[in-house]
Protein backbone atom coordinates (compact mmCIF):
# COMPACT_ATOMS: atom_id res chain seq x y z
CA UNK A 1 0.00 0.00 0.00
CA UNK A 2 3.09 2.39 -0.04
CA UNK A 3 4.12 4.09 -3.25
CA UNK A 4 8.12 2.37 -3.97
CA UNK A 5 9.15 6.30 -4.25
CA UNK A 6 7.35 7.55 -0.89
CA UNK A 7 10.01 7.80 1.73
CA UNK A 8 8.57 6.34 5.23
CA UNK A 9 11.08 6.97 8.11
CA UNK A 10 11.71 4.18 10.04
CA UNK A 11 10.39 5.72 13.16
CA UNK A 12 6.73 6.28 11.73
CA UNK A 13 4.15 3.93 12.67
CA UNK A 14 1.83 3.34 10.04
CA UNK A 15 -1.25 0.86 10.05
CA UNK A 16 -1.26 -2.32 8.00
CA UNK A 17 -3.75 -0.93 5.31
CA UNK A 18 -2.78 2.87 4.69
CA UNK A 19 -1.84 3.84 1.53
CA UNK A 20 0.79 6.60 0.67
CA UNK A 21 1.34 7.81 -2.94
CA UNK A 22 4.31 8.42 -4.60
CA UNK A 23 7.18 11.20 -3.75
CA UNK A 24 5.30 11.30 -0.15
CA UNK A 25 7.33 12.21 2.58
CA UNK A 26 6.10 10.80 6.71
CA UNK A 27 9.09 11.47 9.10
CA UNK A 28 9.90 9.94 12.34
CA UNK A 29 7.47 9.59 15.22
CA UNK A 30 4.23 9.77 12.92
CA UNK A 31 1.59 7.32 13.59
CA UNK A 32 -1.53 6.99 11.38
CA UNK A 33 -4.62 4.60 11.55
CA UNK A 34 -6.22 2.01 9.93
CA UNK A 35 -7.87 3.29 6.42
CA UNK A 36 -5.84 6.41 6.23
CA UNK A 37 -5.08 7.53 2.71
CA UNK A 38 -2.20 9.89 2.11
CA UNK A 39 -1.55 11.08 -1.60
CA UNK A 40 1.52 12.08 -3.72
CA UNK A 41 3.60 14.49 -2.76
CA UNK A 42 2.78 14.64 0.71
CA UNK A 43 4.93 16.19 3.90
CA UNK A 44 3.66 14.26 7.47
CA UNK A 45 6.56 15.59 10.13
CA UNK A 46 6.28 13.80 14.16
CA UNK A 47 5.46 13.91 16.36
CA UNK A 48 2.00 13.93 14.93
CA UNK A 49 -0.72 11.33 15.25
CA UNK A 50 -3.48 10.49 12.93
CA UNK A 51 -6.71 8.76 13.12
CA UNK A 52 -8.64 6.38 10.84
CA UNK A 53 -10.19 6.67 7.48
CA UNK A 54 -8.64 10.31 6.62
CA UNK A 55 -8.02 11.41 3.18
CA UNK A 56 -5.15 13.63 2.38
CA UNK A 57 -4.16 15.00 -0.90
CA UNK A 58 -1.43 15.76 -2.94
CA UNK A 59 1.21 18.76 -1.66
CA UNK A 60 -0.34 18.76 2.03
CA UNK A 61 2.01 19.91 4.45
CA UNK A 62 1.08 18.63 7.46
CA UNK A 63 2.72 18.55 11.46
CA UNK A 64 5.35 21.21 10.57
CA UNK A 65 7.39 23.33 12.68
CA UNK A 66 5.48 26.22 14.03
CA UNK A 67 5.77 29.58 12.19
CA UNK A 68 6.49 31.22 15.40
CA UNK A 69 9.71 32.83 16.03
CA UNK A 70 9.54 31.88 19.73
CA UNK A 71 9.83 28.68 18.87
CA UNK A 72 13.13 26.94 19.53
CA UNK A 73 12.71 23.47 18.72
CA UNK A 74 10.93 22.23 21.61
CA UNK A 75 9.04 18.55 21.39
CA UNK A 76 5.38 19.48 20.26
CA UNK A 77 2.41 18.06 18.83
CA UNK A 78 -0.10 17.40 15.79
CA UNK A 79 -3.34 15.41 17.11
CA UNK A 80 -5.71 14.50 13.62
CA UNK A 81 -8.96 12.74 14.67
CA UNK A 82 -10.66 10.65 12.06
CA UNK A 83 -12.62 10.46 8.74
CA UNK A 84 -10.84 14.19 7.66
CA UNK A 85 -10.75 15.65 4.49
CA UNK A 86 -7.17 17.64 4.08
CA UNK A 87 -7.29 19.25 0.22
CA UNK A 88 -4.09 20.16 -1.57
CA UNK A 89 -1.75 22.53 -0.39
CA UNK A 90 -3.69 22.45 3.34
CA UNK A 91 -1.23 23.63 6.13
CA UNK A 92 -1.19 22.38 9.58
CA UNK A 93 1.62 23.06 12.24
CA UNK A 94 2.35 21.73 15.51
CA UNK A 95 2.01 23.26 18.95
CA UNK A 96 4.21 25.30 20.53
CA UNK A 97 5.31 25.33 24.19
CA UNK A 98 3.59 28.75 24.82
CA UNK A 99 0.91 27.09 25.17
CA UNK A 100 -0.54 23.31 25.32
CA UNK A 101 2.36 22.48 23.32
CA UNK A 102 -0.79 20.66 21.13
CA UNK A 103 -2.62 21.52 17.20
CA UNK A 104 -5.62 19.05 17.61
CA UNK A 105 -8.14 18.76 14.80
CA UNK A 106 -11.35 16.47 15.20
CA UNK A 107 -13.26 14.44 13.32
CA UNK A 108 -15.02 14.47 10.40
CA UNK A 109 -13.42 18.18 9.58
CA UNK A 110 -13.10 19.07 5.81
CA UNK A 111 -9.81 21.62 5.32
CA UNK A 112 -10.36 22.78 2.13
CA UNK A 113 -7.39 23.59 -0.52
CA UNK A 114 -5.02 26.34 1.02
CA UNK A 115 -6.38 26.16 4.19
CA UNK A 116 -3.86 27.62 6.92
CA UNK A 117 -4.18 26.13 10.63
CA UNK A 118 -1.63 27.76 12.92
CA UNK A 119 -0.01 26.47 15.90
CA UNK A 120 -2.12 25.69 18.76
CA UNK A 121 -5.11 25.74 17.32
CA UNK A 122 -8.01 23.74 18.83
CA UNK A 123 -10.63 22.22 15.98
CA UNK A 124 -13.74 20.78 17.05
CA UNK A 125 -15.74 18.19 15.26
CA UNK A 126 -17.63 18.81 11.73
CA UNK A 127 -15.93 21.88 10.83
CA UNK A 128 -15.37 23.13 7.39
CA UNK A 129 -12.81 25.70 6.23
CA UNK A 130 -13.46 26.56 2.69
CA UNK A 131 -10.65 27.41 0.46
CA UNK A 132 -7.82 30.14 1.48
CA UNK A 133 -9.96 30.04 5.07
CA UNK A 134 -6.57 30.88 7.34
CA UNK A 135 -6.71 30.29 11.21
CA UNK A 136 -3.88 32.18 13.53
CA UNK A 137 -2.11 30.36 16.44
CA UNK A 138 -4.60 29.57 19.63
CA UNK A 139 -7.58 29.70 17.49
CA UNK A 140 -10.74 27.62 18.77
CA UNK A 141 -13.24 26.62 16.13
CA UNK A 142 -16.08 24.80 17.78
CA UNK A 143 -18.30 22.33 16.57
CA UNK A 144 -20.43 22.22 12.87
CA UNK A 145 -18.53 25.90 12.52
CA UNK A 146 -18.08 27.02 8.77
CA UNK A 147 -15.29 29.84 7.21
CA UNK A 148 -16.21 30.80 4.07
CA UNK A 149 -13.29 31.27 1.20
CA UNK A 150 -10.51 33.58 2.50
CA UNK A 151 -11.77 34.26 6.33
CA UNK A 152 -9.48 34.81 8.24
CA UNK A 153 -8.99 34.34 11.84
CA UNK A 154 -7.07 36.46 14.45
CA UNK A 155 -4.86 34.88 16.86
CA UNK A 156 -6.81 33.70 20.02
CA UNK A 157 -9.81 33.97 18.85
CA UNK A 158 -13.21 31.88 19.67
CA UNK A 159 -15.50 30.48 17.09
CA UNK A 160 -18.55 29.31 18.75
CA UNK A 161 -20.61 26.31 17.62
CA UNK A 162 -22.53 26.37 14.38
CA UNK A 163 -20.82 30.09 13.47
CA UNK A 164 -20.60 31.00 10.02
CA UNK A 165 -18.22 33.21 8.68
CA UNK A 166 -18.86 35.09 5.18
CA UNK A 167 -16.71 34.96 1.98
CA UNK A 168 -13.09 37.51 3.04
CA UNK A 169 -14.47 37.91 6.78
CA UNK A 170 -11.75 39.47 8.64
CA UNK A 171 -12.12 38.15 12.75
CA UNK A 172 -10.72 40.12 15.26
CA UNK A 173 -12.49 38.61 18.41
CA UNK A 174 -14.41 36.41 19.14
CA UNK A 175 -18.01 35.03 17.81
CA UNK A 176 -20.54 33.58 19.51
CA UNK A 177 -22.02 30.00 19.20
CA UNK A 178 -24.62 29.98 15.98
CA UNK A 179 -23.72 33.44 14.80
CA UNK A 180 -23.59 34.92 10.91
CA UNK A 181 -20.34 37.56 10.48
CA UNK A 182 -19.45 39.03 7.57
CA UNK A 183 -17.01 42.12 6.55
CA UNK A 184 -13.78 43.20 7.05
CA UNK A 185 -13.72 43.67 10.07
CA UNK A 186 -16.48 41.16 10.49
CA UNK A 187 -20.12 42.30 11.85
CA UNK A 188 -23.04 40.19 13.00
CA UNK A 189 -25.52 39.82 10.55
CA UNK A 190 -28.41 37.54 12.32
CA UNK A 191 -27.50 33.59 13.18
CA UNK A 192 -26.74 30.71 11.19
CA UNK A 193 -30.66 29.82 9.92
CA UNK A 194 -29.96 27.68 7.41
CA UNK A 195 -27.17 25.80 8.80
CA UNK A 196 -28.74 25.30 11.77
CA UNK A 197 -32.50 24.03 9.92
CA UNK A 198 -29.91 21.42 7.79
CA UNK A 199 -28.65 19.78 11.35
CA UNK A 200 -32.37 19.44 12.63
CA UNK A 201 -32.86 22.47 14.75
CA UNK A 202 -36.76 23.10 15.30
CA UNK A 203 -38.81 26.05 15.23
CA UNK A 204 -38.96 26.50 18.68
CA UNK A 205 -35.07 26.26 19.00
CA UNK A 206 -34.40 28.52 16.38
CA UNK A 207 -36.61 30.87 18.29
CA UNK A 208 -35.23 30.30 21.58
CA UNK A 209 -31.78 31.76 19.00
CA UNK A 210 -33.09 34.28 17.88
CA UNK A 211 -34.72 35.88 20.92
CA UNK A 212 -30.93 35.44 22.79
CA UNK A 213 -29.48 36.93 19.53
CA UNK A 214 -31.96 39.72 19.87
CA UNK A 215 -30.58 39.94 23.60
CA UNK A 216 -27.33 40.20 22.52
CA UNK A 217 -26.92 42.78 20.03
CA UNK A 218 -30.67 44.56 19.78
CA UNK A 219 -32.08 45.48 23.30
CA UNK A 220 -28.88 47.77 24.05
CA UNK A 221 -27.83 45.96 27.02
CA UNK A 222 -24.08 46.03 27.96
CA UNK A 223 -22.80 42.36 27.66
CA UNK A 224 -22.26 41.75 31.29
CA UNK A 225 -25.77 42.78 31.69
CA UNK A 226 -26.93 40.68 28.03
CA UNK A 227 -24.89 37.62 28.99
CA UNK A 228 -26.90 37.50 32.08
CA UNK A 229 -30.16 37.62 30.73
CA UNK A 230 -28.90 34.74 28.17
CA UNK A 231 -28.06 32.75 31.01
CA UNK A 232 -31.32 32.98 33.13
CA UNK A 233 -33.47 32.39 29.61
CA UNK A 234 -30.91 28.81 29.35
CA UNK A 235 -32.70 27.63 32.26
CA UNK A 236 -35.81 26.80 29.96
CA UNK A 237 -33.57 26.11 26.48
CA UNK A 238 -30.63 23.83 26.08
CA UNK A 239 -29.80 25.36 22.90
CA UNK A 240 -29.00 28.28 24.88
CA UNK A 241 -26.21 26.64 27.10
CA UNK A 242 -23.91 27.35 24.41
CA UNK A 243 -23.62 30.76 24.82
CA UNK A 244 -23.38 30.60 28.70
CA UNK A 245 -20.67 28.17 27.60
CA UNK A 246 -18.80 30.18 25.69
CA UNK A 247 -19.42 33.32 27.31
CA UNK A 248 -17.26 31.67 30.32
CA UNK A 249 -14.63 30.82 28.07
CA UNK A 250 -14.49 34.51 26.05
CA UNK A 251 -10.75 35.87 25.60
CA UNK A 252 -10.94 38.84 23.18
CA UNK A 253 -14.62 40.46 23.94
CA UNK A 254 -17.26 39.22 20.90
CA UNK A 255 -17.96 40.46 17.73
CA UNK A 256 -20.29 43.22 18.40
Amino acid sequence: MIDPRAVVDAGAELADDVEVGPFSVIGPEVVIGPGTVVGPHVVIKGPTRIGRDNRIYQFASVGEDPQDKKYGGERTYLEIGDRNTIREYATIHRGTAQDQGLTRIGNDVLLMAYTHVAHDCQIDDHVILSNAASLGGHVWVGDWAILSGFAMVHQFCHIGAHAFLAMGSAVSKDVPPYVLVSGQPAEPYGINTEGLKRRGFGETALQNIKRAYRVLYKSGLKLEEAQVRIAAMADDADELRLFTAFFADCRRSIVR
